[in-house]
């Protein structure tokens, strides 16, 4: 992936580097080896600072909020000899100049190979994520696309971009450009490939829920999922729908207002067995229904009702510390295709 850096417009890249966040001194030292594996796009000749220098430069400017190659270019002639000498700068040999000079960051930004880049990054924070989550706490991880605003290019639309991001602190452990929107699928396995996802909760809509994949990432990466079936599922929709939800409690609600616009959301949650077919997709055991109201100012209430699975048990839904709802309050019980 080639980036175009201009003096006057934000540069492309650096959305990568600030989701690195806040960067001192033994985080710039868990970064260096990562960054290593970055191919150098330039000759060898006549270099004088290395790729992860500047690429380090780049980061600490970035998540000092600098947006543009000037301002990368400003805050390194600012930084102290300390701030440069962590960051492994050299001394230029004439004496006048220490920090790299905007065209040499220019050049670096424009030819760096932006999904190695990515790889770098999403390797850094998935082993921070790693390290700040509590053991008793899972990781949970949505795929999902996105073409991002400010990505047009003259030669084609915009970048469209497949991400893995965690939900309880927002970071984006992998990235990589797709084609357009019906190509995310096959950059599904490419993209989880890399991350340690035992014990993990994946969630995706209903584009990635493709059977291959699922029973990849169980079988394979030892995780969990929670996958939404719409009609591109036919035989498990059809089951998902006929399940007796009038029979089952709500387990949760939840309402929110903006934008003009109230939304409510209840959520039931129906076990499945296997011993008695159980659904058309693998692994699944629980089945989950969405139901949304929604009521735009001056329109129309719409309703709308959204079908999951999971391959989660019961018990693995709730913390260690508490029951499974099904025994604690009785508002969830197992049902099975038998019933429908």
């Amino acid at each position: 992936m080639r980036w175009p850096v201009s003096a006057a417009v934000s540069c492309p890249i650096l959305p990568v580097l600030v989701k690195l966040g806040p960067l001192d001194a033994g985080q710039v030292a868990d970064l260096r080896p990562l960054l290593d594996r970055v191919p150098d796009p330039r000759a060898r000749r006549g270099r004088w600072y290395s790729l992860t220098t500047i690429l380090l430069v780049c980061a600490c400017a970035a998540v000092s909020g600098t947006r543009s190659v000037d301002e990368i270019a400003e805050w390194a002639a600012r930084a102290s000899d300390t701030v440069l000498t962590t960051l492994g700068v050299r001394r230029h040999p004439l004496r006048w100049r220490r920090s790299p000079s905007r065209t040499t960051i220019g050049r670096v930004l424009a030819a760096v190979d932006g999904d190695a880049l990515d790889q770098a990054v999403g390797a850094y924070l998935a082993g921070r994520n790693t390290a700040e989550t509590a053991a008793e706490k899972r990781q949970v991880i949505a795929v999902d696309g996105k073409s991002p605003r400010g990505s047009v290019r003259l030669s084609a639309g915009r970048r469209h971009l497949l991400s893995a991001v965690t939900h309880h602190r927002v970071l984006t452990l992998a990235q990589a450009e797709v084609g357009t929107k019906t190509n995310e699928t096959a950059h599904f396995r490419p993209l989880l490939a890399p991350l340690d996802l035992d014990g993990s909760l994946v969630t995706f809509d209903a584009l990635h829920s493709v059977k291959a994949n699922v029973t990849w990432l169980v079988e394979t990466k030892n995780a969990h999922y929670i996958a939404m079936i719409k009609r591109n599922q036919p035989t498990a929709h059809r089951q998902l729908a006929a399940l007796p939800w009038q029979d089952i409690a709500v387990q949760h609600t939840a309402s929110t207002t903006g934008h003009g616009r109230r939304e409510s959301r209840s959520i039931k949650i129906c076990g499945i067995a296997d011993h008695i077919g159980g659904i058309a997709f693998p692994h699944a055991r629980l089945a989950l229904r969405v139901h949304r109201r929604r009521k735009q100012s001056g329109e129309r209430e719409s309703r709308e009702t959204v079908y999951a699975v999971t391959s989660l048990d019961a018990h693995q839904t709730t913390r260690p510390s508490s029951p499974p709802p099904s025994a604690a309050t009785g508002r969830s019980r197992p049902c099975t295709t038998s019933e429908t």
